[in-house]
């Protein structure tokens, strides 16, 4: 539960970050005073494009979204919310879910999954309990890979990607689920050159491995595993890609990591 602060100290505070070029709507959410704010991310490889439904209806700019989509976070009422995604210029939900209590300073993400057997829903709610002068890039991770049921993430300093003596830094992720899970904050980590590796959980034996890239300083990252685009792909044990959704209102498309193992 969040530290209640008195308006004072978020005075106080914020002045302090706005020397240091820090984010105001940052210091609201952490001190859950900001209304709530939703957004959606496409994570059906080869699916048609959708819109994103809040409570029956689309929100600006939450239409036509295709995969990689990621929408820019719009606000929402506190309470019961429920939401679903349908084909583009439809209502009729091709998967559906709630969230049972929506808060203030809570950040919501809404996954389109490849299910199994017809399309799936992810649900992720965010607490942003960020410290208030914290510049630490925030994770999490969220598997949308129904061949890979239960995997471990880890990010590794790109000049060393040997993982035999490492702790997974996202572990156990199951399908349909985030770690950290929803409800509680992200991991933060230093900005820096990373290399992202996948393995079935409990094994050190990689199945995805990218190549390096930079992670910013208060950069906000959903990792999602996702299956190979393809029915045959999306169907072989292991098969899979990692997207990168930033958070936030950036409105930019999720990049689909490569896997740079040989014959993945």
């Amino acid at each position: 539960m969040k530290t209640i602060r008195t308006m004072a100290a978020v005075a106080a505070v914020a002045s302090v970050l706005a020397a240091c070029g820090g984010s105001g709507s940052d210091v609201g959410k952490e001190l859950g005073l900001t209304n709530p704010e939703i957004h959606f991310i496409h994570a059906i490889p080869g699916g048609p494009a959708v819109d994103f439904l809040v409570n029956g209806t689309a929100p600006s700019g939450q239409t036509n979204i295709s995969y990689k989509g990621v929408t820019n976070l719009t606000n929402i009422n506190t309470g019961s919310t429920s939401v679903a995604y349908s084909n583009t210029g439809t209502t009729t939900a091709l998967a559906s879910g709630n969230f049972p209590d929506v808060a203030k300073g809570h950040e919501y993400t809404v996954l389109a999954l490849p299910g199994a057997t017809a399309p799936d829903i992810g649900l992720i709610d965010d607490p942003f309990d960020k410290g208030l002068l914290s510049n630490s890039a925030r994770l999490r991770g969220f598997n949308a890979s129904a061949n890979a049921t239960n995997l471990d993430l880890y990010l590794v300093q790109s000049t060393s990607t040997d993982i035999s003596n490492v702790s997974p830094t996202m572990a156990g992720v199951s399908f349909k689920n985030a770690v950290p899970a929803s409800g509680q904050d992200s991991i933060y980590v230093s900005g820096g050159q990373y290399v992202l590796i996948a393995t079935v959980a409990g094994s050190k034996t990689p199945i995805f491995q990218s190549s390096a890239f930079s992670l910013a300083n208060n950069a906000d990252w959903l990792v999602t595993s996702v299956p190979i685009a393809g029915a045959l792909s999306q169907l072989v044990p292991g098969q899979i890609h990692l997207l990168i959704a930033q958070n936030g209102n950036t409105g930019t498309p999720s990049v689909e990591l490569t896997n740079t193992l040989t014959g993945q």
